[in-house]
């Protein structure tokens, strides 16, 4: 990474948050607050014409939802990283969420310091996944082992599919993917279709599971 800081656009329609979270994050040497948004709509056309590095995206808005509004940079602007800010902690927004495209799941009620280590791993190209969705994964990963349903079929992908595997994980396109390997994106669509009949993956949500899971890309809570 270079020395510039990380441009940050917060996404919320409740003023005392983004004013909150902006005093506390311009606090911040490496961090810069480009723009706010009070909608999912605004968040999608601020980020397309400022191209920030990180979106913080809450869920509940109006206009457009964060969820929605994810899809939607994501699409457009495929490097720009987001950091879902919820107070929801069940597992049905977290998978759609990840689903979505979204780098980081971070619970409104956690600590200052939480939210600012979250910004600076996504920048990094980490995923962060707040502690107490993190817990969740690892009960469901255990209750699998217990059950027998855990394939450990994680060796059986060739070295290139593994690394494929991390980069998926990472919220990497294909397009991405093939410009940091150097390879077309044919080929890496054809690994990523190997690779999800080998681990007997249908989607990138349960991708991201297994990466989890298996450390394959770093948990930081």
């Amino acid at each position: 990474m270079n020395n510039r800081k990380i441009r940050v656009l917060i996404a919320d329609d409740h003023v005392l948050v983004r004013e909150g979270i902006r005093a506390l994050l311009e606090a911040q040497p490496d961090i810069e607050v480009v723009e706010d948004a009070t909608n999912g709509e605004e968040a999608v056309s601020i980020t397309e014409a400022s191209h920030p590095d990180i979106v913080l995206m809450d869920i509940t808005m109006p206009v457009m939802n964060g969820l929605e509004a994810t899809r939607e940079i994501r699409r457009h602007s495929s490097e720009v990283k987001i950091l879902v800010l919820t107070m929801h902690e069940g597992d049905e927004y977290f998978f759609k969420i990840l689903e979505a495209g979204a780098s980081g799941y971070f619970v409104k009620g956690g600590s200052f310091t939480e939210l600012i280590s979250a910004v600076r791993a996504i920048w990094r190209g980490d995923v962060f996944i707040h502690p107490t969705m993190a817990k969740k994964l690892l009960n469901d990963y255990l209750q699998g082992v217990r059950s027998g349903q855990e394939k450990e079929s994680y060796d059986g992908l060739t070295n290139r599919e593994q690394e494929i595997l991390r980069l998926v994980a990472e919220g990497n396109n294909n397009q991405e993917i093939a410009e940091n390997l150097v390879l077309s994106p044919a080929t890496v669509q054809t690994h990523r279709a190997n690779i999800m009949s080998k681990l007997r993956l249908h989607d990138r949500t349960e991708l991201v599971k297994y990466a989890l899971r298996h450390r394959i890309i770093v948990l930081d809570t």
